[in-house]
């Protein structure tokens, strides 16, 4: 029994419904406020590992060019121009890219090894050389943006059957897996730069992408359009090919040829020297990043599609299905992933995208950036000024 009164006896008063809706309002509030926060702190600690992705490749690229006094071919394929030290047996025969090239220098021999060099990946229409499967299945994490939640590296084979246009389409069917499975493509965020090459330019006759003096200008135009200096030079994506996109061995060929203005040419052999590299290693682009869900030929080791280029804008959209009437490859509908305007680099970082430069440097470069500023640090060689301020 207690030994007090009853007048001094309390009851603890409970919280009333308003002063409850009021509590959980302000928590409300509070994780309203906290979330973009916590969300802008992941994503810039994905950035941050995008760019050390993007150094240990570009670092990678140097140490290759240390040893063979020239840079990695842009891929081993149609022996056109001069021959990459140490291959040349193998080119012309193999179609791997540059990334293959690399991997002892990102600690990756064991994959280097299982690659027969002597062996084509494979023929157009075809599937992928079984013996090629080992380092096919092998995911790459140094090739992968934690950004790019479109894709795990891999995505599925376009030239399997299945196909809704949002595959990936290499030069051949993926091969199949080690022990079985379904065929996939391994595909990577990060892809070698060809400069200011045209990246459509005459490869979609009659049409002109937005950004590009239109192919059919003379190089010898003062003041072209639309921004008062050329955005896009021949040949389309570092080739030999003349302003109309016809190649030497064309019957239509009118010359002038063109050549790689960039770092890496995707399909002719040409290959640079750090001599070469005349506007200054801090100036020039050499890798960038890339979306495989934006670009249906991105994948790792063949060679069509290991390069961009710098006459689309950063971060432009090209997300549509190939499977959309008028979509297919070579499309002049540019949001379509199989137009060439998918060559442009770009990014699921806010505002912009990762570059590593020939020194060795990682920089942001913002999707609003002047066009002539990037086409520009593009060049390798094209003698243009640049402000430190500019980018």
């Amino acid at each position: 029994m207690s030994h007090f009164p009853a007048a001094i006896r309390r009851t603890r008063p409970a919280f009333t419904l308003i002063e409850l809706l009021v509590v959980i309002a302000i928590i409300a509030v509070l994780i309203a406020l906290l979330l973009p926060a916590v969300q802008a702190a992941r994503e810039a600690a994905r950035r941050i590992q995008c760019t050390n992705n993007l150094k240990q490749l570009q670092l990678a690229c140097a140490n290759y060019e240390d040893v063979n006094h020239v840079f990695p071919l842009g891929a081993m394929v149609n022996v056109h121009g001069p021959s990459d030290a140490g291959w040349d047996g193998q080119m012309g025969n193999n179609g791997v890219s540059w990334i293959a090239l690399i991997l002892p220098q990102i600690e990756q021999s064991p994959i280097f090894n299982s690659i027969n060099f002597q062996v084509v990946i494979g023929f157009p229409g075809g599937l992928a050389q079984a013996d090629f499967a080992t380092a096919w299945y092998t995911k790459i994490n140094a090739l992968q943006c934690p950004s790019d939640g479109d894709q795990n590296g891999f995505r599925g084979d376009g030239n399997s059957p299945g196909d809704n246009g949002l595959m990936q389409y290499g030069v051949t069917a993926a091969p199949l897996p080690p022990g079985g499975g379904t065929r996939m493509v391994p595909v990577t965020n990060y892809l070698a730069s060809f400069g200011d090459n045209y990246c459509i330019g005459g490869l979609t006759q009659g049409t002109f992408f937005p950004t590009e003096t239109p192919y059919t200008l003379p190089l010898s135009t003062s003041n072209p359009p639309p921004f008062g200096v050329r955005i896009g030079w021949p040949g389309y994506q570092g080739s030999y090919a003349d302003l109309n996109g016809k190649l030497p061995t064309d019957p239509a060929y009118v010359g002038p040829a063109g050549s790689l203005r960039g770092m890496f040419d995707p399909g002719f052999n040409q290959v640079v020297s750090i001599a070469s590299v005349t506007d200054g290693t801090s100036n020039t682009i050499s890798l960038g990043e890339s979306l495989p869900a934006q670009r249906a030929d991105n994948n790792v080791w063949q060679f069509s599609a290991n390069a961009n280029g710098t006459t689309v804008p950063i971060n432009y959209p090209t997300p549509q299905s190939c499977a959309l009437p008028g979509n297919g490859f070579g499309s002049s509908n540019w949001a379509s992933r199989c137009s060439y305007a998918n060559t442009g680099f770009k990014s699921k970082h806010p505002g912009g995208a990762n570059f590593a430069f020939a020194d060795g440097s990682v920089h942001f470069l913002k999707q609003t950036m002047s066009m002539a500023t990037y086409c520009a640090l593009g060049s390798r060689a094209g003698g243009e000024v640049l402000s430190a301020d500019s980018y």
